[in-house]
């Protein structure tokens, strides 16, 4: 029987994800960059991504990705076939990271996921246990990294500013030449960091998928308990943003892991009570979860043709309110794709791919 709760958690996941990545298709690692005078309503969205956005749709794909490994385990019982799955992911990963966009996290779901196979058969205790250590080894490595590095702060409305513009975009090249760069140091940086706190991830989406949450969701005490150490630590979030240098901002990050963790845990268990497993409750949404390959790959091709070839000058343009409004019209826009392809279709194009595939590896 399939787990409609979980479809319509991953559609929420995926079309959460432009709010978050949209900023990167200008720059990429420099993100949003705003104004030395910045509007009001650049504050007010900020705040309100760190509390409600800010990591927490990426994590909820991580923890679903761990569910959905469990989920194949138990079909299957076949580390062969997992594997296989998780080899071609790998391999459309690179080519979507080379290609077209740095930011890509396929590569890192396919190495944690790889990672997490030798957990499946573990039970609970042991599942919390090294999710934690994974995510302490995650936190210190990046808050040494981040304490290490002194960056300047940079705004819109200055020559450096207009100088890297001019950089990313004087040619298609140099484009290409910046993505490979970029999207090779960030491959870089899986061993060290982002496989850690992925594969936590996928731990605990096993576990929390061994405790049904799911399917029932979470006890009453469970989510009250949650949701104050998400207010908790997204209040401590809140006040390192004031540090731009020093241990506080170090700890931004690790802070922010943590509090976009119990913040997913508190979205899937709305999320289930609402669904409540009915494959009538939010039906489009669902269908948007089981294309989530396919959108994800398309939310990549849509913003690079917006913010690198089309409206180039949007990156020199844009306040916040300007990109979420964007990011708004291609979540309907997406709604609407798959409105119209799922009349058509039951399963999203890289979803078929990426299953043929599989099939022909493991039949090999």
């Amino acid at each position: 029987m399939r787990n409609h709760n979980m479809d319509f958690i991953r559609g929420i996941a995926v079309l959460g994800l432009v709010y978050m990545n949209i900023y990167t298709f200008g720059i990429f690692e420099l993100g949003y960059i705003p104004l030395s005078v910045a509007p009001l309503s650049d504050d007010i969205i900020h705040a309100f991504s760190l509390i409600f956005v800010e990591g927490r749709f990426r994590t909820l794909f991580s923890i679903l990705f761990g569910a959905g490994l469990y989920i194949q385990w138990q079909r299957y019982h076949s580390p062969p076939r997992l594997k296989n799955r998780l080899y071609w992911l790998i391999l459309l990963a690179l080519v979507h990271g080379f290609l077209l966009w740095p930011g890509d996290i396929l590569f890192t779901y396919g190495v944690s996921g790889w990672f997490a196979l030798r957990y499946l058969n573990s039970n609970n205790e042991l599942l919390l246990k090294r999710a934690g250590q994974f995510i302490l080894i995650s936190g210190v490595a990046t808050a040494l990294v981040t304490f290490s590095i002194d960056e300047p702060i940079l705004v819109r409305d200055s020559a450096a500013f207009n100088e890297l513009y001019s950089l990313y975009y004087q040619s298609l090249l140099a484009h290409f030449s910046m993505n490979l760069a970029l999207y090779t140091l960030m491959l870089v940086i899986v061993p060290f960091i982002t496989l850690w706190a992925c594969t936590a991830l996928m731990l605990i989406g096993i576990y929390l998928y061994k405790q049904r949450a799911f399917t029932t969701g979470l006890k009453l005490k469970s989510v009250i308990l949650i949701a104050v150490g998400a207010v908790l630590f997204t209040s401590l979030r809140l006040i390192a943003e004031r540090y731009t240098a020093g241990l506080i901002y170090s700890l931004q990050e690790l802070l922010n892991s943590i509090a976009a963790l119990l913040m997913a845990v508190i979205y899937i268990h709305l999320a289930v009570k609402l669904c409540n497993n009915r494959a009538t409750v939010g039906a489009l949404l669902q269908q948007v979860g089981r294309f989530a390959f396919s959108l994800y790959i398309c939310q990549t091709l849509m913003q690079l043709l917006l913010f690198k070839v089309l409206f180039s000058h949007w990156v020199i343009t844009f306040n916040r309110s300007d990109y979420w409004q964007v990011a708004t019209m291609l979540v309907v826009l997406q709604l609407l794709l798959t409105w119209l392809y799922s009349r058509y279709f039951q399963q999203g194009p890289l979803e078929y791919l990426w299953r043929h595939l599989t099939r022909l590896k493991t039949a090999s």
